[in-house]
């Protein structure tokens, strides 16, 4: 942690001595990849990415203002090596779309694909989209997902060690989609219908394994979870790979799992995701952002892999600090804060430090117990000014000695 917090130190101290030595003569000037948290392109817009650099190298002259695309569509591709407890190192492939703005309707329709293979033999193809008709009456969402994905599960309950787990194995696909009605300003409702089914399903571990975990709660090779979903969403972002201040999301997602529809058990949950955006300070784009992402068990018995646990959001972005489904029990309460800031004037660089907690229960009818702590810090590098696509790159730490490196192409949430 020391050596982490020393280099992030040492990274804006240098960039800031930089930028305040920045002249039209300096060195700083030199048109390489290095130099661009420094540059300033003439002309009405100073903002600065990764395309702008690239201009510089290849010596392309011409200048791209922000503000002169605002209603065109912009794709970002990025290809990726990066790495995580869940998945060892792992080459990726991430792509955002956002869709031209249109007239009429405040939020951009974005769509979020993702190809992943790992070193742990861990195969991740995800689609995800959150489209707004034309005349703003509907949205259209989608979660569509494959997975190959052997991991280790620690048991069940905030209790467990990160020494002793299961080595599970299964295929899985996830099929969610919902269309939602506008039955108020920035206020839509409407049902749903998700399907999780996992297949060839594998524990693998004969040793030190959880005193609580798989096992006990049930083996089986085979789970399908399908269920009717009603939605209720508040959204007043504009973009939601990178919500401005004074912004708001809330979504209450009701799900009931039936076996007529093909369930193997019926049983319902509810989900609470609520996010704000502020200024701070008042009138800096330097925001404040806080999220609470809450998952309850309402009735009956999931399958072992559909209960709450950590980082089981669209994006499996919750609980940095923490291998995704290091805590899984009935009902999981979460939330976070975390500071936005710029580091460069020109946009190019800017930084996070965050905090989250954790609470869960293990099992149905015994209460929520125990909080346990994340944190830590980023940097974001711009690498699309028109769509405001930033890389993230933080390193977060939890109780037990988790730790480790988190990557997301936008904002976490």
């Amino acid at each position: 942690m020391q050596r982490f917090v020393f280099l992030f130190a040492t990274i804006i101290c240098l960039l800031t001595t930089a930028n305040a030595q920045d002249t039209i003569s300096s060195p700083l000037h030199k048109k390489n990849i290095f130099t661009l948290a420094f540059y300033k392109q003439p002309g009405k817009d100073s903002m600065v990415d990764m395309v702008d650099g690239l201009y510089r190298v290849f010596k392309v002259n011409k200048l791209r203002e922000q503000n002169s695309s605002i209603h065109k569509a912009y794709l970002t591709l990025i290809p990726t090596v990066e790495y995580s407890l869940a998945t060892g190192m792992a080459a990726a492939v991430k792509t955002s779309y956002i869709f031209a703005k249109v007239p009429g309707v405040k939020n951009n329709s974005t769509i979020f694909a993702e190809l992943k293979y790992t070193q742990n033999k861990q195969v991740v193809v995800q689609w995800v989209t959150n489209i707004w008709s034309k005349s703003g009456q509907y949205n259209f969402n989608s979660n569509w997902s494959y997975l190959k994905f052997p991991q280790k599960d620690f048991g069940l309950g905030s209790k467990s060690s990160l020494n002793l787990f299961d080595q599970l194995d299964y295929s899985y696909i996830k099929l969610h989609q919902s269309i939602l009605k506008k039955i108020a300003p920035n206020l839509y409702f409407g049902p749903g219908l998700n399907m999780d089914y996992r297949w060839s399903i594998i524990d693998s571990t004969s040793m030190n394994k959880p005193v609580n975990g798989f096992s006990q709660y049930g083996l089986s090779k085979n789970s399908n979870s399908t269920g009717l979903l009603l939605n209720l969403l508040y959204d007043t972002r504009v973009n939601n790979v990178s919500p401005v201040a004074n912004s708001s999301y809330f979504n209450l997602s009701y799900r009931n799992n039936v076996s007529f529809l093909g369930s193997d058990q019926n049983w319902q949950s509810l989900i609470i995701d609520y996010r704000k955006y502020l200024p701070f300070p008042i009138g800096s784009k330097n925001i404040f952002a806080f999220w609470t992402y809450n998952q309850i068990t309402l009735k009956g018995k999931p399958p072992y892999l559909d209960l709450p646990s950590t980082a089981n959001d669209i994006y499996n972005n919750f609980g940095r600090g923490y291998v995704q489904g290091r805590l899984r029990g009935d009902k999981l309460l979460f939330a976070e804060s975390e500071y936005r800031f710029g580091i460069t004037e020109n946009g190019f660089l800017g930084g996070v430090v965050f905090a989250n907690v954790q609470s869960l229960s293990a099992q149905k009818g015994q209460p929520i117990q125990g909080v346990l702590p994340g944190y830590g810090l980023g940097l974001r590098v711009k690498f699309n000014k028109h769509s405001n696509t930033s890389v993230a790159l933080d390193y977060g730490f939890g109780q037990g000695g988790s730790k480790g490196i988190f990557m997301n192409l936008g904002e976490v949430f």
